[in-house]
């Protein structure tokens, strides 16, 4: 009996060990999100599972044309919802979309990664410090910074670095 005892106390540990560990991971290092919308198809679509870098941003400034995952700001009566877009707009910088192609400081931005383009005019807008400017894949689609503004600092969560799921998608997910 006390060899069944050691035994069974050898996997209870490892159990606990592995769940906490788990919960440490998820909570200040990566979590796995699923795509809710077709705001990011092509790139992303619906149902997709995908890993996010929660420390990066403690190390390096957000990038450009990086896909990043954020907390929205809810509407009054909503809950708060994460988020899916590509950053387009860095603090400070003046931002236009012409005919459907950005305009960062009055230069255009290659973008090279797929996307639903569509051929809508918005701005010039100055972008506030601490603040970035977001859009989706499926431009003619995507509830992004044209329609409810700036994206705080504060909200980012992370890059979104690999897609799981569905396996025959596996692999990185590309910023430019």
């Amino acid at each position: 009996m006390p060899r069944l005892n050691h035994w069974f106390f050898d996997w209870f540990e490892t159990i606990v060990v592995a769940l906490v560990l788990a919960l440490v991971i998820r909570a200040f290092f990566l979590q796995v999100f699923w795509i809710p919308s077709g705001s990011m198809e092509p790139t992303l679509d619906i149902g997709d599972r995908i890993v996010v870098n929660k420390v990066a941003y403690h190390f390096r400034q957000p990038r450009r044309l990086e896909v990043v995952v954020f907390r929205g700001v809810p509407a009054m009566g909503e809950e708060k919802k994460d988020l899916i877009k590509r950053l387009v707009g860095l603090p400070g910088e003046k931002l236009q979309v012409r005919a459907g192609k950005i305009y960062i400081n009055d230069q255009p931005v290659t973008e090279k990664h797929t996307m639903n383009e569509d051929f809508a005019n918005f701005g010039p807008v100055a972008i506030p410090a601490d603040s970035f400017f977001v859009m989706g894949d499926n431009r003619p689609a995507s509830a992004d910074s044209r329609y409810w503004g700036f994206l705080p600092k504060a909200n980012l969560i992370g890059p979104a670095f690999l897609r799981l799921w569905p396996l025959a998608k596996f692999g990185l997910i590309g910023g430019e």
